[in-house]
């Protein structure tokens, strides 16, 4: 809150100076600062210290207070008196930056674009707040889901920057206007463009930390651009440089030089915000490529370190991060055989949720998508076929929209009875023609799919042949869970057939890479198969040790699905329309049948 003001009057420093005395106070004493702020007017300053002083009010109002009406009224006379001094640029865009936020925030989005759209306009001598302003008008189109004027402003950006001579923001702006690109599935622009970046980022010559950033913000497009295309193994190069690139950002120190071109003002992210963002990739990928105790590892590595963040920066961004985070993470109990704890996962993203309705508009979808999951896991199958239906009816995103489609399609094939809707979902995940993503990962599920129904059906050859192609597009890409569960379904098929030698040949890898994962349903598929297989074969002693693991593995899984459903979270399982309900009434025990676990 300092002030610029030549030859300023003493009472304007001294109540000046108790504003600031009293806003940084511990805890700051917001009432008495807008007292002093307020006693400015009293002299009848002149403009430039009316209009800063307006500034202040209204930014202290804004960040401290809920009287938002109080500081609109402030911003609006700060924006429309500092038009009117030469000279005056950072009060000017300040108020209309601010005000813009404000009117957001109040929902009077149409109010904010015409006042960034004119502050834009009239910015363009002064580099630092045209590229601010640019970034916040392409960011307030981001959030309505409006990319192309999005995109078209960040195009805007880094042509202004590169004319101003700043290489470093033209990069930001192109790198942003990728990860919109993307967004937007638009993978013919985005190539180029990140090449284009690529050799920007190589070639810039600046703040050390500054330029890893910009590396760190290219490595991460290109590695969530690689796991959406379901390409886990061709990812790791990548991941590595990735890896390594926010190491050396965080043997750094931060530099307390100014950069001399003021277009080069800007951060990405802080620099613990991205050693979160790395946590985060490196988790989504050992999720995909069915290396879960890596993915525990790294997610209670990133969580505990949000905890530490969170006490100092109240950022969306990361409470954005926690959710993603804890999405993987379900995923990866229900799959490891803690269902009890995914549940109560479940439950604080709900929660996470209910704290911000934008969190629970972009992850709405998500959260039905898990808890379909978690009822397929509990044998609740009506309720995971409601909990899909829902999640489709909320998502717009082609991949989720799949990977819910590939899901409902087992519930359809575990019930026996749902020929129609099953027939009609496979039509449009059909893997040998037109599958809508360009996923590698989810186009071997649906191959995956198609053997388990022809399975079934009872048309074994059939089966083989949708199941070798999941296996050949799996062990392509490293995706250890859709290998194990081709294995042993494989096996199954030539054990019925009464082919116990080749059964056995794909039930022991299927074991072995189940226990590896670890995927808890695998392995009590696998043992039971052994055990089978080895009575088959007459191996006494092997099929007793089977039999043991079998009785290991399915007490563990009772054990862990009378706690879930024993849980009050369990009752989400009912919740299918509106906000997370606040709370969850508890239920007498377990209401869920047993049987597909024994």
């Amino acid at each position: 809150m300092a002030s610029n003001v030549e030859s300023p009057e003493r009472w304007y420093l001294a109540l000046l100076g108790f504003a600031e005395h009293f806003r940084t106070s511990s805890p700051p004493k917001i009432r008495l600062c807008v007292h002093c702020l307020q006693a400015v007017f009293q002299f009848k300053p002149p403009q430039r210290i009316e209009a800063r002083t307006h500034l202040q009010l209204g930014s202290v109002l804004y960040h401290h207070t809920k009287n938002s009406d109080l500081a609109r009224s402030h911003l609006e006379k700060a924006w429309f008196i500092s038009q009117q001094v030469p000279q005056f640029e950072d009060v000017k865009f300040e108020a209309a930056s601010i005000l813009s936020e404000l009117f957001c925030q109040q929902n009077l989005v149409d109010s904010a674009k015409p006042l960034l759209r004119k502050a834009i306009q009239i910015s363009q001598q002064t580099p630092y707040w045209h590229c601010r302003l640019l970034f916040q008008l392409a960011q307030l189109h981001t959030l309505e889901k409006d990319l192309v004027s999005a995109c078209d402003l960040l195009g805007v950006g880094a042509e202004y920057a590169r004319v101003v001579g700043s290489e470093y923001t033209r990069a930001l702006f192109l790198l942003s206007k990728g990860m919109l690109l993307l967004m937007e599935r638009k993978l013919g622009e985005v190539h180029p463009l990140l090449t284009l970046c690529g050799t920007i980022v190589e070639n810039w010559q600046g703040n050390p930390i500054q330029k890893e950033s910009l590396r760190v913000f290219f490595l991460v497009l290109q590695v969530t651009h690689y796991l959406d295309a379901g390409q886990v193994k061709s990812v790791k190069p990548c991941l590595k440089q990735l890896q390594q690139c926010i190491q050396a950002i965080s043997t750094l120190h931060d530099d307390e030089i100014l950069p001399s071109n003021p277009a080069d003002l800007f951060h990405w992210l802080p620099k613990e915000h991205m050693c979160v963002l790395v946590y985060l990739v490196t988790v989504m990928h050992s999720m995909q490529a069915g290396y879960l105790e890596k993915a525990q590892k790294y997610t209670d590595k990133a969580l505990m370190q949000l905890e530490k963040l969170k006490m100092l920066d109240c950022s969306p961004i990361l409470s954005t991060f926690q959710v993603i985070l804890l999405e993987h993470i379900i995923m990866c109990r229900l799959v490891t055989g803690h269902k009890a704890t995914a549940l109560q996962e479940i439950s604080q993203v709900c929660q996470l949720c209910q704290q911000s309705p934008r969190l629970f508009t972009n992850h709405a979808a998500q959260l039905h998508t898990l808890l379909g999951l978690y009822c397929i896991s509990v044998n609740c199958m009506d309720n995971a076929e409601a909990q899909f239906t829902t999640a489709l009816r909320l998502t717009t995103h082609q991949e989720l929209w799949t990977y819910i489609v590939t899901n409902l399609a087992s519930v359809y094939i575990r019930e026996g009875n749902r020929h129609q809707e099953l027939y009609s979902l496979l039509e449009r995940i059909n893997p040998d023609h037109n599958f809508p993503v360009s996923s590698h990962c989810l186009r071997a599920a649906a191959f995956y799919i198609r053997g388990l129904l022809s399975f079934f059906q009872g048309r074994y050859n059939e089966a083989k042949r949708f199941l070798r192609e999941t296996l050949k597009m799996s062990n392509a890409e490293d995706l250890n869970r859709l290998t194990a569960c081709s294995l042993v379904l494989l096996g199954h098929i030539f054990y019925v057939l009464g082919n116990h030698r080749e059964s056995n040949n794909m039930v022991v890898p299927a074991m072995q890479l189940a226990s590896k994962i670890p995927d808890m349903s695998v392995q009590l598929w696998s043992s039971a198969l052994l055990k089978d297989l080895n009575k088959a074969l007459g191996n006494t002693m092997e099929a007793h040790e089977a039999a043991q693991m079998h009785q290991n593995f399915s007490q563990q899984l009772l054990q862990d699905h009378i706690a879930a459903c024993s849980l009050p979270e369990h009752n989400l399982i009912s919740w299918t329309d509106g906000p997370p309900p606040v709370q969850i009434q508890a239920q007498n025990g377990p209401t869920t049948s047993l049987a597909s676990l024994l």
